[in-house]
């Protein structure tokens, strides 16, 4: 069954059974990066552009590694190598890079809703790698298949995502997901950084980290936006990490088997202690392994779906 949409610019792009499909094929490509060749043909002839207008380490990484690992032909284009350096569009900069024929072009950019202007005027297909505080669907696709490998299931868990949740795709997106498939989310944060219309996307609101890990199955850290912020919404990095770091102490407030996640880059001493970030709860680098299946998924069920005369994913057959 391939997915029912030409692009990925929203989790809410998706439904519930389009979800479990991406997961599902993530888990066979996974073995992919175990093999001493890691390489397969799936999208062999296929052409992939990464057009970045914001600094990457993870996800244009990601992105590179899953492409290449299905063998399509490969495009790193940053906004300072692009003409959009001399004043060019973005829609023109991605018409033209449609003209040469790119089959899927994965887009991070600091205005949201880039990616979507972008899909209504293409036939190429779309990834929103991140658009301003909007959304990072593929960053929640990972988070579900990293949770999922852990704890097996989304029913009865209890998520909490603390830090700039004002500011943060990743929470946007993570939150959207996480309902869909079952789980309780909880969000936490300095008023400042909690949107007035946060209760419309189903989280239950705290402003105490010690009240909201009571009971957590799952703790997804955020960096803080300071790129987006354009103010200070705290006294200082003291008083943040004080009231709303993970330390071991806060971790204890949790389940026994609560999980650590953060999307990355990591703030050392601010959002979460060392001891934590690289304790035996932390899965932060496992998520950096999942991205990359979990893009493999998105790039081949967006370029091949499902057909029945395709190879499946994974396999070393044409």
């Amino acid at each position: 069954m391939p997915l029912k949409t030409k692009d990925l610019i929203s989790i809410k792009d998706l439904d519930r059974d389009e979800l479990r499909l991406i997961l599902d094929t993530a888990e066979s490509f996974k073995e992919v990066g175990t093999r001493e060749i890691k390489k397969v043909p799936t999208l062999r002839g296929k052409t992939v552009v990464n057009l970045f207008f914001e600094p990457s380490t993870r996800t244009r990484t990601s992105f590179e590694l899953a492409a290449k690992r299905l063998s399509a032909d490969l495009v790193n284009i940053s906004a300072s190598g692009s003409s959009a350096a001399k004043g060019e569009t973005l829609l023109d900069t991605a018409r033209n890079i449609e003209a040469m024929q790119a089959d899927l072009i994965i887009v991070r950019h600091p205005c949201a809703g880039a990616p979507l202007l972008l899909a209504r005027k293409m036939t190429s297909a779309v990834i929103n790698a991140g658009d301003g505080a909007h959304e990072h669907p593929t960053q929640a696709l990972l988070d579900l298949f990293t949770i999922r490998e852990r704890k097996k299931t989304f029913e009865g868990l209890t998520v909490v995502i603390v830090g700039d949740i004002l500011h943060s795709r990743v929470a946007r997106s993570d939150i959207h997901a996480l309902r869909m498939v079952g789980a309780t989310v909880r969000v936490v944060g300095p008023p400042t950084m909690i949107p007035r219309e946060i209760t419309d996307w189903g989280a239950e609101v705290f402003y105490r980290f010690d009240e909201a890990l009571k009971g957590a199955d799952v703790i997804i850290i955020l960096r803080l936006q300071l790129e987006r912020q354009g103010r200070s919404l705290y006294p200082t990095f003291r008083e943040y990490s004080n009231l709303y770091g993970l330390t071991p102490r806060r971790l204890a407030l949790a389940k026994d088997d609560a999980m650590v996640m953060h999307p990355g880059p990591i703030n050392r001493g601010v959002e979460i202690s060392p001891d934590v970030a690289d304790g035996l709860s932390s899965v932060i680098l496992s998520q950096t392994t999942n991205g990359v299946a979990v893009r493999m998924a998105v790039l081949y069920l967006l370029s091949v779906g499902a057909r029945a005369d395709e190879a499946g994913p994974g396999s070393d057959e044409k």
